[in-house]
């Protein structure tokens, strides 16, 4: 039996998770007729698109077309302006022949794909466990404040939609945002807001050395020490016997020894 306050206590939590909108939920399953997206609307590739589409499906034989699904709903996507109309779907389907449902069952399954409009800039905040004990529920506050719209909302000038995510793998630079594909970590309330006004100025901050941007000015995920290990100007190979396979036999007795370990 629990404690008057541990009941009180879940109450609480209970509250607080039914408040939450993460991507694995809030995503329909199904297809809402909107002004810009129904059965009618028109979508197709352009010209360099449709070199990609051929090159993508020059990976896989010709019988196994249907593999290609999900690159081409990502060219799709990018070139629609971030989302996935419904007629934008059929036109994969018709590209690797398959029933409209399989390719609808793709786009709805992974969370990478957004069956309705989002904005220029979308912000997928991380709020996992690391990212929430590291600030992630202010970073979300600041930017609700700051642009004027609620999780899971986009901006009335098309701007931004916030979206709070599962695990984006950026723990160690907690708490952090994706960006469209880019990666800003390492946030605070002040850097959050520089970062949104640069947006909307149309200057987003290049990505670093590394692929992301830690808004600290550390980099990677480098530490206040900065590089501690591997710390060489240049990798040193282990050394490897010339021609310790010549003759084709290995002995499993001295096979670490053959791998240089």
């Amino acid at each position: 039996m629990l404690s008057a306050a541990s009941q009180k206590t879940v109450v609480r939590l209970g509250r607080h998770l039914s408040q939450q909108t993460r991507c694995m939920g809030s995503s329909k399953s199904f297809h809402i007729d909107t002004s810009d997206n129904t059965v009618d609307t028109k979508f197709d590739f352009t010209e360099e698109n449709y070199a990609r589409v051929d090159s993508i499906l020059g990976k896989y034989p010709t019988n196994y077309k249907q593999s290609g699904i999900i690159p081409l709903l990502d060219l799709a996507q990018r070139q629609n302006g971030g989302w996935l109309p419904v007629a934008a779907m059929d036109k994969v389907a018709q590209i690797v022949d398959a029933a409209p449902s399989r390719v609808y069952e793709v786009a709805s399954f992974y969370t990478m794909f957004n069956r309705t409009k989002v904005g220029k800039y979308f912000i997928q905040l991380c709020g996992t466990t690391p990212c929430m004990i590291c600030g992630s529920e202010e970073i979300k506050q600041t930017i609700e404040k700051h642009v004027g719209i609620k999780n899971g909302q986009t901006s009335e000038d098309g701007l931004f939609t916030l979206l709070e995510v599962e695990c984006l793998g950026a723990c160690a630079n907690a708490p952090m945002v994706q960006l469209n594909d880019d990666y800003y970590e390492c946030l605070t309330p002040d850097t959050t807001v520089e970062l949104l006004e640069a947006c909307k100025r149309g200057d987003k901050p290049p990505m670093g050395k590394w692929g992301s941007l830690p808004m600290n000015g550390q980099v990677s995920c480098e530490g206040p020490l900065g590089k501690t290990s591997l710390t060489w100007a240049k990798p040193v190979a282990p050394e490897v016997e010339a021609g310790r396979f010549k003759d084709g036999d290995v002995d499993p007795a001295s096979v670490k020894e053959h791998m240089a370990y």
